[in-house]
């Protein structure tokens, strides 16, 4: 008797960790009814599920991109889009691209049943089997805790695609993060839209990530948690205190987007440049190895060549471990398109291409500080012949040692500054094993 082959679903994300999050919810829920679950588009594949982003328009012209994609290598593949661009006009998206359902933001949890109702129409009766594949096991989980933002600055339009702000309960997160301990999991990113306004929407009297991350830490051995992302404005040593417990990592997050004070105000950010300083040197005096990444907007609407100049004296006085910058992208719903002094793109791209320069010697000169040391890296996969983990503060690794380092945590000496990261001895090849 020939045996069904498992049908294999390719599950795409871009854009944030928050999509990371939502992605993982529905790769594990198909793996968990027998289908073959693969981050990358392959020919062949059943179906796709693109998990879009539409933080700017190249944003959207990738969602494009992999739908065309998938169905060049897949013709008769169900090509499911979501995500955050899927709702800027489901209609109008469905015509452009050919995908078979747009589907907003809302609607992911219905996707894997969805998918396996379809599996089982085309005849395939291995769907809907409950044979857990543990092959792509992750060694990192990223778990929502948080979404939607009621923030509302003048340049984004995720308050359109992700709505309101809603938390997850403490309960749901602590049997979240116990069920990925379960499965072998070394770290939970813990993921939202605004994660420092956790608990802003419930009757809890106190807001914030602070609790949360007291009842992980005493009910949960997970040996990292990490935060995605906070503001300037969430950073007190309150929440700085829970550092000393080492299981978190020594990684923050904080947007920058401008350093000019008049930027900063029409883009309705609620801080200022010393704002932002202060709130630096509270993390780096509390926690130490910490690596403080940005975000950058290059060419808001009337940013000046002051303006500018400004973001980039702030940036070299930082000094940030990665600076992620971006060019302006003019976006519906928001109040920025309606501004006057639009830059040319030129201009846009011109200052993009300063900050990422910028951005390369700022990472370099962070990572050199780390040459010789020893540090915990926690090994996720093998490429192109060598493996790959992270650190606590987020320095990519990598190392030809020949063994199987997949999901350990293992004292590394980072050797050289290499590519994006730095070459790693685990214990076998630095003599010390």
């Amino acid at each position: 008797m020939l045996r069904q082959k498992t049908p294999t679903i390719s599950v795409l994300t871009l854009g944030c960790k928050l999509n990371q999050a939502d992605s993982e919810v529905i790769a594990r829920r198909l793996a968990a009814n027998g289908v073959r679950v693969l981050d990358r588009a392959v020919p062949g594949a059943a179906a796709f599920v693109i998990n879009s982003c539409s933080v700017t328009h190249v944003a959207d012209r990738k969602a494009r991109h992999l739908v065309r994609m998938a169905r060049r290598l897949s013709p008769n593949a169900d090509i499911v889009l979501t995500g955050c661009y899927a709702e800027t006009g489901p209609a109008d998206i469905a015509e452009q691209t050919g995908a078979d359902a747009v589907l907003p933001n809302a609607a992911k949890a219905w996707i894997p049943d969805r998918l396996l109702a379809r599996l089982r129409e085309r005849g395939d009766p291995s769907a809907g089997c409950p044979t857990f594949i543990r092959g792509d096991l992750r060694t990192r989980a990223f778990i929502k805790i948080q979404e939607g933002c009621n923030e509302l600055c003048a340049f984004c339009i995720v308050p359109y695609t992700r709505g309101r702000e809603t938390s997850v309960p403490i309960d749901r997160i602590v049997a979240e993060v116990r069920a990925r301990e379960a499965d072998g999991v070394q770290e939970v990113v813990l993921t939202g839209t605004q994660l420092g306004n956790y608990g802003r929407d419930t009757e809890e009297p106190e807001q914030g990530p602070r609790r949360l991350l007291e009842a992980l830490l005493e009910r949960t051995s997970v040996p990292r948690i990490r935060l995605s992302s906070l503001q300037a404005q969430d950073i007190s040593p309150a929440l700085l205190d829970l550092w000393t417990d080492l299981r978190l990592c020594p990684h923050f997050h904080l947007p920058l987007q401008s350093g000019s004070d008049p930027v900063l105000k029409r883009m309705r950010r609620r801080y200022t440049g010393d704002d932002y300083r202060r709130a630096v040197a509270l993390v780096r005096g509390r926690v130490p190895d910490v690596a403080i990444t940005t975000d950058v907007i290059a060419g808001f609407p009337g940013e000046s060549t002051s303006d500018f100049e400004a973001t980039i004296g702030l940036c070299r006085e930082i000094g940030f471990a990665a600076i992620h910058a971006f060019p302006y992208s003019r976006r519906p719903h928001t109040s920025a398109a309606l501004m006057r002094g639009h830059l040319s793109a030129p201009v846009r791209r011109a200052r993009v291409e300063t900050l990422l320069q910028l951005g390369c010697e700022s990472s370099l000169a962070f990572r050199r500080h780390f040459l010789d040391r020893t540090m915990q890296v926690l090994w996720e996969e093998r490429r192109r012949g060598r493996w790959q983990g992270l650190t606590g503060n987020y320095i990519r690794v990598y190392s030809s040692d020949p063994g199987n380092l997949s999901n350990r945590l293992l004292p590394t000496q980072l050797a050289a500054v290499e590519d994006e990261g730095m070459a790693g001895l685990t214990g076998v090849l630095a003599g010390t094993l």
